[in-house]
């Protein structure tokens, strides 16, 4: 039975060419997918699912899995890929295994770790008979020293490709999407810098891809002859120097061209604090991408047309990308997003059921308000807090936290969030994440901003006689010394921003309640 979203956008996976061939006994074929809740495998496994696949996914934090649409038609293996255990579990009775799964830390030992990972899937792999690995790389020059982190890319795929199961190794360079984050830092330079300085690298010649042609690729590669094992290139039809490719989307977005001056003092570390200032992609996800962009990222060939035929109209132009990015964006319709990545070195320890009686300090801020407007008036206020919606109380000074927090290397409070109005368990708001969501009762935010402890808040409606009871907590478990003086500083900030949050949260209700009377 199909249980994929219907509104999935091209490809949709029901493609004749993409659809999947039945085993030998007329059985569907399983699919297991590393990676399933980034921003490709978030997009993939619908698809998969589309095609006729049984579709298995091994993920770390299944609690994120209700966030996607397809999170109930999936067989869930709870693990990681450097788990043996877990690998021989999900990899038992598999067809194809993709692979997409790719460190963005750092760390002197993260090459290693990326490496040690690929060994243990392609070797249980191995042991299984699974039928083929589909791993997506990174385009890239030969001749030339590259990046760590496309280093370690070249080296996962040498992996697989070594190993007994035939691999095929797609390697992309820049992927053009709603939500990737290659797009997020093309879209916010252009939108706030009307002229940039920029390292030399601008000039380098760039071959973008549109993310539904990654996911056509990876479709159709399940689908490749079982003697195939080889890496071949994958990219749009456009060549493109970074600097044309910013002024492209200046066009589709309605911008005035923008002034590029090409600077050779722009190191990749520089640049990547550059674009940790005036965009919400964080250092640690701009630097690998900027460090990727040091040489020519262009096709050595088009031996890819040999075993996967292009989409039924075409590659997608890089213009034409941009824009169906942008629509899915105004239509809030973004499927995946980088925000939602994990951050690297961010506590995940969720709040104790009682904090007061955790064992530890702990200091809170507590609010409680009662409003005329129903439940689901303040919940749907709730459920649309952060981004755009900002933050309901002296937006000055969230702003200001935002800045301390890229200024030391954080989130920041410009990440946004992917969706307006939904919101579900995984998902970042901000430089919040969402640990918990009960529908119409409660919200839990885990803080993901630099800060000498763990911290939450969380916002809770209650139905109270005509109307609602909303009730606020702060949560703060200070560590060490550092902690303790960071609450003292803020506690005078805290009656301007929580009480007035409470307020303005229950006002924004009753206005809306107003006017929909």
């Amino acid at each position: 039975m199909d249980t994929a979203d219907p509104q999935l956008t091209t490809p949709t996976g029901r493609e004749p060419a993409l659809l999947a061939v039945s085993r030998s006994d007329g059985s569907p074929p399983r699919a297991l997918v590393l990676g399933a809740t980034g921003y490709i495998g978030g997009r993939l496994v619908p698809r998969l699912l589309a095609a006729g696949y049984r579709v298995r996914v091994l993920v770390r934090s299944p609690a994120r899995l209700p966030a996607f649409a397809w999170g109930d038609d999936v067989e869930v293996v709870v693990g990681s890929a450097d788990d043996r255990d877990a690998v021989d579990a999900a990899v038992d009775d598999v067809d194809v295994l993709f692979y997409l799964v790719h460190s963005m830390g750092s760390g002197a030992d993260f090459e290693r770790r990326d490496l040690d990972a690929a060994e243990t899937v392609a070797s249980a792999a191995d042991a299984a008979g699974v039928g083929r690995i589909v791993y997506l790389g990174g385009l890239h020059p030969d001749g030339v020293e590259l990046s760590p982190h496309l280093r370690s890319r070249v080296a996962v795929g040498d992996c697989f490709l070594a190993a007994v199961t035939p691999a095929l190794v797609l390697q992309a360079g820049v992927v053009i999407g709603s939500g990737s984050a290659s797009f997020e830092m093309i879209r916010h330079l252009t939108d706030v810098l009307p002229y940039m300085p920029a390292p030399k690298w601008v000039r380098n010649r760039i071959q973008p891809i549109a993310v539904r042609d990654v996911l056509h690729y990876l479709l159709a590669a399940a689908r490749v002859r079982g003697d195939v094992n080889r890496a071949v290139d994958i990219g749009g039809p456009d060549v493109l120097r970074y600097g044309q490719m910013m002024n492209g989307y200046a066009v589709e977005a309605g911008l005035r061209q923008r002034a590029i001056a090409a600077l050779p003092v722009l190191t990749p570390a520089l640049a990547s604090h550059w674009v940790n200032l005036v965009t919400p992609v964080p250092r640690s996800i701009a630097r690998p991408l900027i460090a990727s962009l040091q040489h020519d990222c262009v096709m050595k060939d088009h031996t890819v047309d040999d075993l996967i035929p292009r989409p039924e109209n075409g590659l997608t132009p890089y213009r034409e990308a941009v824009s169906l990015a942008l629509g899915r964006i105004d239509a809030d319709a973004v499927e995946t997003s980088w925000q939602d990545a994990d951050v690297s070195g961010v506590p995940s320890d969720p709040l104790p059921s009682d904090p007061e009686w955790a064992g530890r300090t702990v200091f809170t801020d507590e609010r409680e308000v009662r409003t005329t407007a129903s439940t689901d008036r303040v919940w749907a206020v709730v459920a649309g807090i952060g981004g755009d919606n900002g933050w309901y109380s002296s937006p000055w000074l969230w702003a200001v936290r935002g800045w301390m927090d890229r200024l030391v290397g954080g989130i920041g409070l410009a990440r946004g969030r992917r969706s307006r109005d939904r919101v579900a368990v995984g998902d970042a708001i901000d430089f919040w994440r969402v640990e918990a969501v009960e529908p119409g009762r409660l919200l839990r935010l885990r803080a993901e901003m630099r800060v000498p402890g763990l911290a939450w808040l969380e916002m809770r409606v209650h139905p109270d006689g005509d109307g609602a009871r909303y009730d606020q907590r702060a949560v703060f478990f200070p560590k060490g010394l550092a902690g303790r003086l960071y609450w003292l500083a803020v506690l005078p900030f805290h009656g301007a921003i929580f009480s007035g949050m409470a307020a303005r949260i229950t006002g924004a209700a009753e206005s809306a309640a107003e006017h929909a009377g």
